[in-house]
């Protein structure tokens, strides 16, 4: 049942990326820096899950458990694993909250959404072609934009500006303080502390 976009029953937290240590600081891996926050606020630790391709976390949050997961199939590929866990665990799409860097978002500014398209973020594009549906959470976190449309593939693969990367690691901070806002259930709060930043 899809839920609205106030409310979330929050079972899963997927963070995109690319794996390997080639990539740990570039931008496209915002959404891993967050997810491990997220673990690492909880003293939980990441284990490789071969049937799910991908390291994956279980924390309680808020008294419920939530699975986290950093997808180990590179970016274009996300989907597969997403599929696996949420299949597995029968989490609906409606119950997952997907974290990922925002080319369209000024570097240190994040936002809360529910549902829409991809806007051309592959990782985007294949959970939503595997899960069927566009309908789950987002949580985009601003990288900049290169200011050309053909110099993205290759900025969001390069580490960012000191300052910019500094406003990135700002904005997560704040973004891991309402996860158990949102852990116990209200979107709408979330949202109204982050976006007031």
């Amino acid at each position: 049942m899809a839920s609205s976009s106030s409310t979330i029953d929050l079972k899963a937290i997927i963070g995109l990326g690319n794996p390997g240590s080639k990539y740990t600081k570039t931008r496209h891996n915002a959404g891993f820096w967050f997810v491990e926050g997220v673990v690492n606020n909880c003293a939980g630790n990441f284990t490789h899950e071969a049937k799910f391709q991908s390291d994956v976390a279980s924390c309680f949050l808020e008294g419920r458990k939530v699975w986290c997961q950093k997808p180990a199939t590179f970016m274009n590929l996300s989907g597969q694993a997403v599929r696996s866990l949420t299949s597995f665990y029968r989490i609906d799409a409606s119950e997952i909250l997907v974290a990922h860097d925002e080319i369209d978002l000024p570097a240190g500014t994040i936002k809360i959404k529910f549902g829409g398209g991809h806007g051309g973020h592959n990782g985007l594009r294949d959970i939503i072609s595997h899960l069927g549906t566009r309908d789950f959470y987002r949580l985009r976190i601003g990288v900049g934009h290169p200011g050309n449309k053909q110099q993205v593939p290759d900025y969001v693969l390069k580490q960012a500006s000191l300052d910019d990367q500094i406003a990135i690691d700002n904005c997560i901070d704040d973004a891991l303080k309402i996860v158990p806002t949102l852990a116990q259930g209200s979107v709408e709060k979330a949202m109204h502390v982050l976006h007031s930043k």
